[in-house]
């Protein structure tokens, strides 16, 4: 049997494995855990933003080219000088947490492309802290109002980047560091409020205190009054009669000499 007339088709085959392989890079992809791909088509209508492809085994054609994305929780610190209300200024360091909205990755890419973290992230983050911090003084910023400028930022940053296709999970203020005078300055103006605070409190104290022991000698005053107006001579005698009659029921010995007291109220002798 003649063998040599399936020679081309052996060569054929032979060079279109290896055709193949060469191209299996360009072909077969994997696309990992926590990533995000999309395909953009040389010959066939560019960028194929619709169709984002999840994790797993896929193949391509070889002339198109394929843009993956890392989909998971990001984070970029970023430092920087702003001015305050009155220009003075201010080092900040700033935390934002991050990642791409997953079935928009090719939205993003087509705006942004694959350093959208330099282009779209860092920017708005830097934008929104100078124009929040803006409209705070340096003392707000540094005690009173920390809180509601790190909600401010985080607001403003978030908006502008759920427009652009990035969810923000967190954004952080760690550190704001003042000129040592200023810093100083404010330090010692707080210091001399808290003490303030606390004098206005002990003088409330006892202001109360006075006022509780006004209004208990009134009360007690009063009932006094009350008593006294309703002491008469009569009852006086009534009640020594009762208290003379009381006490010449007790066993020791004694001598009753009725109507022989002050003012006719009986008198007890007793030798114990």
């Amino acid at each position: 049997m003649d063998n040599r007339k399936y020679l081309p088709l052996i060569i054929i085959a032979a060079v279109a494995l290896m055709v193949v392989f060469g191209l299996s890079s360009s072909i077969f992809y994997t696309v990992e855990s926590g990533e995000r791909a999309v395909i953009f088509k040389k010959f066939g209508g560019g960028l194929d933003k619709e169709n984002v492809i999840g994790q797993g085994f896929n193949f391509k054609a070889p002339w198109n080219s394929l843009y993956v994305y890392d989909v998971k929780e990001n984070t970029a610190e970023e430092k920087m000088d702003v001015l305050d209300k009155n220009g003075l200024s201010i080092s900040v360091d700033v935390t934002v947490r991050f990642h791409p909205i997953y079935d928009q990755i090719g939205f993003l890419h087509e705006n942004f492309g694959t350093n959208y973290i330099n282009k779209l992230v860092i920017p708005e983050v830097r934008s929104a802290v100078r124009q929040v911090m803006g409209r705070f003084t340096a003392e707000e910023i540094y005690s009173t109002k920390r809180a509601e400028v790190e909600s401010g930022i985080k607001m403003e940053t978030e908006k502008t980047l759920d427009m652009n296709n990035i969810q923000m999970k967190a954004l952080l203020i760690r550190s704001i560091n003042l000129p040592d005078q200023i810093k100083s300055a404010i330090e010692n103006k707080l210091k001399q409020e808290q003490e303030a605070l606390a004098y206005e409190f002990r003088l409330d104290r006892e202001k109360s205190e006075a006022e509780r022991k006004r209004i208990a000698a009134s009360g007690e005053a009063a009932a006094n009054d009350i008593v006294n107006s309703s002491l008469t001579e009569n009852l006086l005698k009534m009640r020594g009669i009762e208290a003379t009659l009381e006490l010449s029921k007790s066993p020791n010995s004694k001598v009753v000499i009725v109507g022989s007291g002050k003012d006719g109220m009986p008198l007890i002798l007793g030798n114990n």
